[in-house]
């Protein structure tokens, strides 16, 4: 079915389901432009006289944030449909159908997850989902244990890692996240009022030579298949589901990067209540973590297939080195998605300006210290310690 690439429009999106035979000919569709992110189209086409419905999505050969002068690689749609396909064979209630992909045309179109909310839009408006970190915790456990060398051959994993070779996105985040925030680049977007604490983290040198660290393990760590992109604004979720989506910058590299995204953007939305507690947040880090260490401890002890598996003392290095990692790039994420190019709407949205600016520096402060302190914190109670310390005087912004 595929052609010549173009971008899509909404007429087009529902010819190719009709093509597909998920609709007939006859059938009257509604087609709506849906997309909200930055690097895709993603249309909704939905069959009036039952409602059914289906996602189209398409990556475009730039960044919709930036333009035409920020070229992007087409391979990144099959590198999602891959890796969706593979997070579905490994956690199949974690992740939705994929019915068709097209290399050429940048196209897969999967099931309609609309029924569910956004875990981010859903936080921000004061919604709990008391399922998400058991559900979260279980896929990470399942597809960061069984997508490494723990669980399959060094040859078999060399295949496997060989599909998800994603250079231009990882470049992406080798800059936002690593990069760019640490220094004075024209990517950085903040506000006059954070100059100051900005300037402080530019110059601030122990910190910096943390976060060269974690940089090399994120560019040569090639532990298991990531996500890439774990923040809540790619998950969707109900009070009894979770599903994860959005998995474009899907690579092999360290498997605490995943854990650590999907931290920091917990604890972002938890900073940006200032006039009630969301403690919440905070256990559901705590449980993410913890069904994560059983997940992956369970599977460890009976899939392992490496010659170390029986021996004491590896699983717990394991764990401890992705607990020290987890924390660092949870920080990272939290100082880039304050600074950096691409924000969140959790804090973005705060009103009045100067209580913004307030949960701006704190979020700053909290990033800074959970990357240097990331290997002096041994379990997942001091880290939820650390962050009320660090948060507790929240109220004198309102």
């Amino acid at each position: 079915m595929s052609g010549t690439y173009e971008p899509l429009t909404e007429s087009a999106a529902g010819q190719l389901i009709t093509r597909l035979g998920l609709f007939s000919k006859e059938d009257i569709l509604e087609v709506e432009e849906i997309g909200d992110g930055n690097l895709n189209l993603v249309f909704r086409v939905t069959k009036t006289e039952t409602n059914e419905s289906y996602i189209v999505k398409q990556a475009l050969p730039y960044a919709k944030v930036v333009g035409e002068s920020w070229p992007l690689t087409l391979k990144r749609a099959t590198i999602e449909s891959q890796a969706l396909r593979q997070f579905r064979d490994l956690t199949p209630g974690y992740v939705p159908n994929v019915y068709y992909s097209d290399e050429t045309l940048a196209v897969t179109v999967m099931e309609d997850l609309s029924r569910l909310d956004v875990v981010r839009k859903g936080l921000i408006s004061g919604k709990q989902y008391p399922l998400l970190p058991k559900h979260i915790g279980e896929f990470l456990g399942n597809v960061l244990f069984h997508t490494s060398d723990y669980a399959i051959s060094p040859e078999a994993k060399k295949v496997l890692a060989a599909k998800y070779v994603n250079p231009e996105l990882c470049k992406i985040t080798e800059d936002l996240v690593f990069t760019d925030p640490f220094f004075n680049h024209d990517t950085n977007d903040f506000p006059e009022e954070l100059l100051e604490d900005v300037q402080k983290i530019w110059g601030d040198q122990s910190l910096l030579v943390q976060v060269a660290q974690l940089k090399k393990q994120f560019i040569t760590e090639q532990e298991a298949l990531l996500h890439g992109d774990l923040h809540t604004g790619s998950i969707f979720a109900n009070e009894d589901t979770t599903q994860v989506i959005d998995p474009e910058f899907a690579f092999f590299g360290p498997i605490g990067f995943d854990i650590g995204q999907f931290f920091a953007n917990l604890l972002l939305n938890y900073l940006s209540d200032v006039e009630r507690s969301r403690r919440y947040l905070l256990d559901y880090v705590k449980e993410t973590w913890e069904v994560f260490v059983n997940t992956y401890s369970t599977l460890w002890n009976t899939h392992q297939v490496d010659a170390f598996s029986k021996v004491e003392g590896v699983l717990p290095f394991i764990l401890e080195k992705t607990f020290a990692d987890t924390i660092g790039f949870c920080g990272c994420e939290i100082i880039r998605r304050t600074i950096g190019l691409a924000h969140v709407e959790d804090i973005d949205s705060i009103e009045p300006h100067r209580t913004q600016i307030a949960v701006k520096k704190e979020a700053l402060q909290l990033g800074a210290l959970l990357i240097k302190e990331r290997k002096k914190i041994e379990t997942i109670d001091q880290l939820v310690t650390i962050i009320q310390t660090n948060t507790k005087k929240k109220e004198q912004f309102v």
